[in-house]
This record gives structure tokens, C-alpha cells and sequence, in this order.
């Protein structure tokens, strides 16, 4: 028996996905009864990663062969930086856990401005705190909100003017929306835009808020949403799809926020924000909060003999780890303090004629349909 890893470390940008695999091999005459990823243990057993509440709805199990395993991990935090290992059991023998895994490492990208003390000219290098696993980046380097350039050096290629009204952002082609926040070439009241969350995924009827801050060298003239899917960018207010549905609040000095109404699923894109001056516009390609709307959806899978796994399942990971409800046959099944209904998973015996459905505390009104726990691998739509 024997576990291949992939690959010994990865590094991965902060927000993207990653793919850690292993090649397995056991005798011919032993079936697999088990197979799972860790990167912890709990009273002594390693904890299925599928199961860690940490990475609810992020992590995949895939397979190409039977020997082989890939953990995906999606929407990458800093916290997941670990080693991780796989395992497998058969009827007759378990695979052990002292061999290293992959240990992965999740970074952010920064703009570092050099020499740090005043001169007439600047050096920019889009860093990361590790050597990025996927071959020959290409970097992508903004000014003032406005694409420059795309080269394959972390170093942008001129030395710029230690202006103190201009702002510098870089992203890795493919993950554009994990640019850089911007930075001021010279002291820190220079033009810059900060979203307050890059992606953002909500329930579709319910309201929800994205944010920016955002400083003007001179007095702003004008602020406005857009969509960046738009060839012209458009107002959000005066955008017919929108009638009656958005509202903009704040100022400078604080956020200022795009309130959405009663989500379609349509209004699901990369919303950006812009600002004018007398003499200044912030530039319309710097990648802004990506919008995902979903509805809720009852999967049911088959348990334990006479029992049934109904998920409560999203086309995305909502936002801010919330508590879902579960009903049966219309009637709420318990508090959302019981641990036993408040995951996304319930567990119940057949087989019956009853049915299922479930919500999230605070949109109690926009549950899922209702469906009935004898149909496997049903979705209801």
C-alpha cells in the first residue's frame, strides 16, 4: 500500500481554488471501503475535511481512476494554509498517517512601492508572501482604476513618477478579481477605490449591500454603480432592470454602499464603482464585487439502511456561515439553537410520504421547494 502526493507544496492565491491530488495503490485482492482528506485530528482520529464545518460547502472529493484522489478547495482563506493528507481504508488494512502530504500555503498580492523614503521616481513589484504554483503568471498592473499593462515579470516595467495623486493595483491573469488593494506611489491621500468584499453570494428575493470605500484627490463630482458587463457603463439608477430595486448610500468618509432589492437571479455579475472629478475619473476596468444569486434547493441521498440525507444546497457559499431551518410538511421542525436542525444536512427515516423543505434564519419566506424524501437523488427546481 502506498500514497503518492502530487505535488509537496502548492501556493495559491488568496479567494481562488485549488486542486491538492495523490496517486494511491493497494493490492489487487483489497476493496476500498474508504477514502477521505484531513488536515486535523480530533480526539485522535483525523476529521474528514468533507465534515469540518471550516470548510462547509467548499471542498469536493474527485477522482479520476480508482487510484486516484483530488481535494478541491474552493474560495481560499488564509486560514487554510496546512498540510493536508489523504486516506483510505480497505476491508483488510488502513493507510497510516506519518507521511507527509501537501502543504499549502494561501497568499495575497501586494503592490510594494520602493525606495520607501521621497524620490523623484519609484520602482512596483507585485509580491506575494510565496513563489505561485501555477506556470509563468502573468501579472496585470492598474493606474487609477485603469488597465496599463499584462507582462510576466512581478516587476512593472518603467519607473513611475512619485506622484501623490496616483494609485497602483495588481492582479495574476485568470484571477482578476483578486487584485491587489491600490496603493499611493507617494504618502496616502491619492485616488483609490477599496471594495469591501470581492464576491458575495446571496439568496435570490432577498436585499443585499456592496460596498466600497473610496478617496478622491480633489472634490468628487459625481459617484455611480455599474455593471461591468455593460459596453458602456451605465448608472445602476437609471438602469430600467433595476427600477425601483437599488438605492446608494454614504459618502467619502465613510462606505458607500449599492443596496439591491428583491435579487434576481440575473442581477448575479461584477458590480463596479466609479468617481469623477473636476479634472479625474477613476478608470472603469478595475475589477470590482462579483455578485452570485442563488436559490435554495433540497437534494435527498440515500444514508444508513431506512434512512435518507436531505442537503439544503446553494449553487454558491453564502455569505456569513448561516443557520438553516428545516420544515416538514410545512411545519418548522425546531429551533435553530438545536444543532440537530440547524446545519444544512438532516438526516430522517423512511420510508414516507412526507415532505421537506428548508430556509435561512432571517429569509424565512424564500425556502426551497418542498420535496418528498423517497426521491433519491432528486433536485427539486
Amino acid at each position: 500500500m502506498n500514497v503518492t502526493y502530487t505535488h509537496q507544496s502548492i501556493c495559491a492565491l488568496k479567494g481562488s481554488t485549488v486542486d491538492i491530488s495523490c496517486f494511491y495503490t493497494h493490492p489487487s485482492w483489497h476493496n476500498v471501503t474508504e477514502v477521505s482528506w484531513f488536515n486535523k485530528w480530533e480526539s485522535g482520529v483525523p476529521k474528514d475535511l468533507s465534515q469540518d464545518p471550516e470548510y462547509a460547502s467548499r471542498v469536493e472529493y474527485h477522482r479520476q481512476t480508482e487510484k486516484d484522489s483530488t481535494l478541491r478547495i474552493t474560495d481560499l482563506r488564509e486560514s487554510d494554509s496546512t498540510e493536508y493528507k489523504f486516506r483510505f481504508t480497505t476491508a483488510e488494512a488502513r493507510w497510516g498517517y506519518s507521511f507527509h502530504g501537501t502543504t499549502l500555503t494561501v497568499t495575497g498580492s501586494q503592490v510594494e512601492v520602493t525606495p520607501k523614503w521621497s524620490s523623484q521616481s519609484k520602482t512596483l513589484s507585485c509580491s506575494t508572501t510565496c513563489t505561485l504554483s501555477n506556470p509563468n503568471p502573468i501579472y496585470i498592473w492598474y493606474k487609477n482604476g485603469q488597465h496599463l499593462e499584462e507582462s510576466n515579470s512581478t516587476q512593472y516595467k518603467d519607473a513611475v513618477s512619485s506622484n501623490s495623486k496616483d494609485s497602483y493595483s495588481c492582479a495574476v491573469k485568470g484571477h482578476e478579481d483578486l487584485h491587489s488593494p491600490a496603493v499611493c506611489v507617494q504618502g496616502q491621500s491619492c485616488n483609490r477605490v477599496t471594495y469591501t468584499k470581492r464576491r458575495i453570494c446571496a439568496l435570490k428575493g432577498s436585499t443585499v449591500d456592496i460596498s466600497c470605500t473610496y478617496v478622491g484627490y480633489y472634490s468628487t463630482t459625481s459617484t455611480f454603480w455599474f455593471r461591468s458587463d455593460k459596453s458602456t457603463p451605465e448608472d445602476l439608477t437609471r438602469d430600467p432592470g433595476y427600477a425601483g430595486r437599488v438605492k446608494y448610500t454614504g459618502t467619502n468618509k465613510g462606505p458607500f454602499t449599492l443596496r439591491i432589492t428583491d435579487l434576481r437571479e440575473e442581477d448575479s455579475a461584477e458590480y463596479r464603482f466609479t468617481f469623477k472629478t473636476y479634472n479625474f475619473e477613476w478608470g472603469h476596468s478595475f475589477p470590482g464585487t462579483t455578485l452570485t444569486v442563488t436559490g435554495l434547493l433540497v437534494k435527498v441521498t440515500p444514508a444508513a439502511e431506512g434512512q435518507k440525507t436531505l442537503t439544503c444546497i446553494t449553487t454558491c457559499t453564502l455569505t456569513d456561515n448561516p443557520t438553516y431551518i428545516w420544515y416538514k410538511n410545512g411545519q418548522r421542525l425546531d429551533e435553530p439553537t438545536s444543532q440537530q436542525y440547524s446545519s444544512n444536512t438532516l438526516v430522517v427515516l423512511g420510508p414516507s410520504a412526507d415532505s421537506y423543505s428548508c430556509s435561512v434564519e432571517g429569509h424565512e419566506t424564500l425556502h426551497s421547494p418542498a420535496v418528498c424524501e423517497y426521491e433519491l437523488n432528486y433536485y427539486s427546481t
